[in-house]
């Protein structure tokens, strides 16, 4: 007599179902390092100050702490480490998100789009929180700075992270046929780009033959676009900010294509193999 009919729900309810999942399993991801999300973000904060203090140090003992660009050295070297930090954590987090085999993807609301998503949702909210933390402290104890265009030094750093998160889902494609494999790659890519990045040069200065070495790499048009938008007195001739949309948008479909693929033919018989 009596009918039970079950109503779909809307694809709003199904968008902000899904975000609250993203939210939550991005705070586990923040809290993956230290059960205290404010401590993993010092931890990180301490990796940038890290960094900058020993590339500081290193041009002093060289005696070439002169900066290519007219204006703060320490800012120079700061606008390279904080986008090339950026992508390679953006690679990481993708290439490390829970896969199809993985036991969380037992659980109903879960899915591997979702575990990637909230991995990159932390990543992201814990480099632009140490960022902009760091760049408060600099600016207030030692040296007042100054950004010509705030918006576009911003935009460039979401587009290196963009980039890293498009070379981490191919990765990630990869990485449940051959994970060790796909693990020794990770690692070479972020070595790689300690050096290709050319977060230490700037392409206006380089010659045409050093230019085809890193003109390549997406990060490197990133991070001389961004100087551009952060120094008055630098205008990037030799970069484009075409060149890593196109590049990450071609990565990221596919790596897109290869999830799927991959998530089709997933086997609880991988995790065995990590």
């Amino acid at each position: 007599m009596y009918e039970h009919t079950q109503r779909q729900p809307s694809f709003l309810r199904k968008a902000l179902s899904m975000a609250d999942v993203i939210y939550h399993t991005a705070v586990r991801d923040v809290r993956k390092t230290h059960s205290n999300a404010l401590f993993a973000i010092l931890v990180n904060m301490l990796q940038l100050v890290i960094m900058v203090a020993s590339f500081y140090l290193f041009f002093v003992i060289l005696g070439i702490r002169r900066s290519a660009i007219r204006g703060d050295f320490l800012l120079y070297m700061m606008s390279g480490i904080f986008l090339f930090m950026c992508h390679i954590k953006a690679v990481g987090a993708v290439s490390g998100s829970e896969g199809p085999a993985s036991p969380m993807m037992k659980h109903a609301p879960m899915s591997t789009m979702i575990s990637i998503l909230a991995s990159l949702l932390a990543a992201l909210y814990v480099q632009v929180t140490s960022l902009v933390t760091v760049l408060f402290l600099y600016h207030v104890i030692v040296n007042p700075i100054e950004i010509y265009d705030p918006v576009g030094a911003m935009a460039m750093l979401l587009l290196a992270f963009f980039t890293g998160a498009a070379v981490g889902m191919c990765i990630v494609a990869l990485k449940p046929w051959a994970p060790q494999f796909a693990s020794v790659l990770t690692q070479i890519y972020q070595r790689a780009n300690m050096i290709a990045s050319g977060k230490m040069f700037v392409a206006n200065s380089l010659p045409t033959f050093m230019l085809k070495m890193f003109d390549w790499n997406p990060l490197f048009h990133c991070i001389d676009q961004a100087r551009g938008f952060i120094f008055i007195n630098y205008n990037p001739h030799n970069s484009s900010i075409t060149y890593p949309i196109a590049v990450g948008m071609v990565l990221l479909v596919i790596g897109l294509m290869g999830e799927f693929f991959t998530r089709k033919h997933a086997s609880a018989s991988w995790s065995a193999r990590r």
